[in-house]
């Protein structure tokens, strides 16, 4: 087979009969999809021993194109299901797909209690400021003054810094980057693919769609462009007041530790339970003279 008709490397990851994807031109998913294919063809990851969750939203459209079993739930319960599923196996490769308003909003408090209990998973946020395939409302990741069909005069809120929000909660790896960083979003996926415990990353997107144009953004080039030269990294923040940082997107890895792990826990608790009733069972049985 010649260069020119070789198979792209993400296809032996996909449902073929699906494509091509559904998502809006230009849209950024795309890439988060392509950085997560690059992430499990280096790591020869098992698709069959790996399930995707979703809740709703675009970003929850993700699972169905993977060829590997996958959960499409309701709107904000991915996290819920996801800790169900690892928790009868935990050996399974539990990653969810969502969204900022599936997963910060009506998710919120399955997010908090996920990181709390620092359940195995990997969470890819899809963060594009907006409620994009439901008609671009405003989510709780909005920044302040920018609009929504929700918020024709502009977000009278304060949006949620969400690698800020897991941190606090308890997470294991936090990092943040964007659709205009793909190779350090591989990287990302694969670090918080390798942690023993929730590992969380979040990507900013485009949706010129239902957050673009609202803002009078005339193109999505146009848009992508002011993501990236609003990305500063980390370090760099650190030198920077609250006023340099307005309206700058902080990019880089906020968390990467080991701790205590749930289903480690939970099946540490059921096995010392196991070894104490086979303890009583056989005291019992030499009261009664049995063998």
């Amino acid at each position: 087979m010649t260069d020119a008709n070789k198979e792209h490397f993400a296809l032996k990851y996909l449902r073929k009969d699906r494509l091509p994807l559904m998502f809006c031109s230009g849209c950024g998913i795309g890439t988060v999809i392509n950085s997560a294919c690059k992430t499990f063809d280096k790591i020869e990851l098992n698709m069959k021993d790996t399930v995707l969750v979703s809740g709703i939203g675009c970003s929850s459209r993700i699972p169905g194109y993977f060829e590997c079993d996958s959960i499409h739930t309701t709107h904000g319960r991915a996290l819920a299901f996801a800790t169900g599923l690892k928790t009868f196996n935990p050996d399974l490769n539990v990653i969810v797909f969502t969204g900022d308003g599936d997963c910060s909003a009506i998710g919120g408090n399955h997010l908090i209690h996920a990181c709390r209990r620092n359940i195995d998973m990997t969470v890819i946020c899809i963060n594009n400021n907006t409620y994009g395939m439901t008609g671009g409302q405003y989510s709780p990741t909005t920044p302040s003054g920018k609009k929504g069909t929700t918020a024709p005069y502009g977000n009278p809120e304060r949006p949620f810094d969400l690698c800020k929000l897991v941190e606090a909660a308890g997470a294991s790896y936090v990092a943040r980057w964007t659709t205009t960083h793909p190779i350090q979003l591989a990287r990302a996926i694969e670090k918080g693919m390798n942690t023993k415990g929730f590992a969380f990353i979040e990507v900013v997107a485009q949706c010129h769609t239902n957050y673009g144009r609202i803002n009078g953004v005339k193109t999505n080039i146009e848009l992508v462009e002011i993501i990236k030269n609003s990305s500063i990294s980390i370090n760099k923040a650190k030198n920077m007041n609250e006023e340099e940082l307005n309206e700058k997107v902080i990019i880089g890895e906020f968390v990467n530790k080991e701790q205590p792990e749930y289903t480690e826990q939970i099946y540490n608790i059921i096995e010392q339970e196991s070894v104490l009733n086979k303890e009583e069972e056989n005291e019992e049985n030499k009261k009664e003279g049995k063998k």
